[in-house]
């Protein structure tokens, strides 16, 4: 253990270290940390870090599917449903399936079972590295909303597909009908149990006198227990955080203060970003053990290389097929909400540039990592080290081939711009605008008696007048913003001396640091 901690502490570092370096650099920071997972299995002496395959669902599913369903916004999901549901279900089962028959076909000894189960692993997009590249380019919200949504719909059917696939391989035999009693009970219990623990936990919130620490240690405990729950019932709990943290997300302001939102939202950013990075190493870690057991069963680094290039070409050439159908679909019969391009060639390029969004990540780390050492007869599960190794490559070429070229291709096509949609200025200054005049009218009717006799709403009412009366460029433009961000770190290092007195309450010194911050933090938002 005493070997262990400094190593893992000094891997949260480099963790850290990577995200600035990708930031400066201007990439997406998981190409940094899987081409970091891959040196670092070179350096010699590095302890041997392992987890139960039994766990690592456990350990890091939960938070990340929690975090996911919580960032995207339902509403645009529900906008968008029908090319989320189709890429997330039809298309994963369908790239699931090509990767089952390739792989059955060109790997000596892989069956139809295990290429599923393959296929399941691999055919999920990561929605991590997906926002983490497009961050870079502007591309519309609605792109985004059903790149985000997919991403975390078909982590629960992939992972449906891996489970039943783990089955039929430990088992020898598939029985249709019981498979798909079971589909229904993994899909429909799963997403009941994540309603009906969602809406205990918003009742848990609402009426214990919780404060923003305990609202933010239940949120990190829900995701596990909805998890927990779903798999104890023999449904999918998967799905059952996905659900249950789309329906919590979804009342946030009903059960959440502002203070637990406010840090709750730091500190899970922190804590997904390095679940994420822990198992981008965690399978660098392991990459010499799994080449060594390639070797083992008489497969050539070489070769297995070339199964992992295969694969991933089978991955890509699946969703381009699959944005070409489902473009053609969108075509005959729903044409009124096709992208309206500027021509048909930019047109015909918009399903291969939507084909190349799907970079893998995470949960296919994960799900690889999962599969049992052996078999329940005690037998070693048949290629093992192999699936790993192919997962391990698929994401690699994934992440750098396509994570790298992705913004390029998008910047220089401006295929993302072909939805007519309306500018993020121009719609936060219509919100803006709303708002004040709502403010306006709230404090000139309820209070208007009040207004004449009291100076403090007098003052606020014409704050806001002023804010409705000025634009955002004479009200605070770049020049006074930064006047006002130097004026409050002046504020900050005046409490700094104060706080030398002794006979000054810290307590009281924190609290108005923190009011300061959160000052910058509005003023930076406007």
């Amino acid at each position: 253990m005493h070997t262990v901690l400094p190593f893992l502490l000094a891997m949260i570092v480099v963790i850290v270290l990577l995200e600035m370096l990708a930031a400066k650099l201007k990439i997406a920071y998981p190409i940094l940390l899987v081409i970091a997972g891959l040196l670092i299995s070179f350096i010699p002496g590095l302890p041997v870090v392992k987890i139960d395959p039994d766990l690592i669902f456990f350990i890091f599913l939960p938070p990340l599917l929690f975090e996911a369903a919580w960032s995207i916004s339902f509403k645009e999901m529900k906008k968008w449903w029908r090319i989320i549901g189709s890429f997330a279900f039809l298309v994963v089962f369908f790239t699931a399936l090509s990767v089952a028959l390739i792989t059955n076909y060109y790997i000596p000894g892989f069956s139809i079972g295990l290429g599923f189960l393959l296929g399941g692993i691999v055919s999920p997009p990561d929605a991590v590295s997906t926002g983490a590249i497009t961050k870079f380019v502007k591309i519309p919200r609605s792109t985004s909303t059903i790149l985000e949504g997919e991403s975390l719909l078909n982590d629960a059917s992939s992972l449906i597909i891996f489970r039943f696939a783990l089955v039929a391989v430990g088992t020898g035999q598939f029985i249709w009908q019981e498979a798909a009693s079971s589909f229904l009970w993994m899909v429909l219990g799963g997403a009941g149990i994540g309603l009906i623990l969602g809406w205990f936990f918003v009742q848990v919130h609402k009426r214990l006198p919780t404060d923003a620490p305990t609202d933010i240690v239940l949120t990190l405990v829900e995701p596990y227990f909805m998890y927990w729950i779903a798999e104890k019932m023999h449904s999918s709990g998967v799905l059952a955080v996905v659900a249950g943290g789309l329906f919590l997300s979804t009342r946030r302001l009903l059960f959440l203060n502002s203070a637990s939102r406010v840090r709750g939202y730091s500190v899970w950013e922190s804590f997904v970003f390095i679940l994420n990075g822990i198992v981008f190493f965690i399978i660098g870690l392991q990459l010499p053990e799994i080449v060594k057991g390639i070797r083992s069963e008489g497969i050539s680094l070489n070769t297995a290389i070339g199964y992992g290039v295969l694969v991933t070409g089978v991955l890509i050439g699946a969703r381009i097929i699959s944005s070409y159908a489902a473009m053609i679909a969108t075509l005959i019969f729903r044409p009124s909400v096709a992208p309206h391009a500027r021509s048909q060639r930019l047109r015909f390029f918009m399903p291969l540039l939507l084909g190349w969004t799907g970079m893998r990540g995470v949960v296919s780390l994960a799900a690889a990592l999962a599969i049992p050492v052996t078999l329940d007869n005690g037998e070693a599960f048949p290629h093992r080290n192999l699936i790993l190794f192919i997962t391990f490559v698929v994401i690699l070429l994934t992440l750098v081939v396509q994570g790298l070229t992705l913004p390029a291709i998008i910047s220089r096509t401006q295929l993302f711009g072909l939805y007519p949609e309306e500018s993020e200025e121009e719609a936060k200054q219509k919100i803006v605008e709303g708002l004040y005049k709502h403010t306006y009218r709230f404090l000139k009717n309820k209070y208007d008696n009040e207004l004449h006799d009291h100076a403090g709403l007098q003052k606020m009412l014409k704050h806001v007048e002023e804010k409705m009366e000025a634009s955002d460029d004479n009200w605070m433009n770049e020049k006074t913003k930064a006047i006002f961000i130097e004026m409050l770190e002046s504020q900050r290092e005046y409490l700094s001396k104060v706080n030398k007195d002794p006979s000054i309450d810290e307590e009281i010194i924190r609290q108005q640091l923190f009011r300061i911050d959160l000052e910058e933090e509005r003023i930076k938002m406007i």
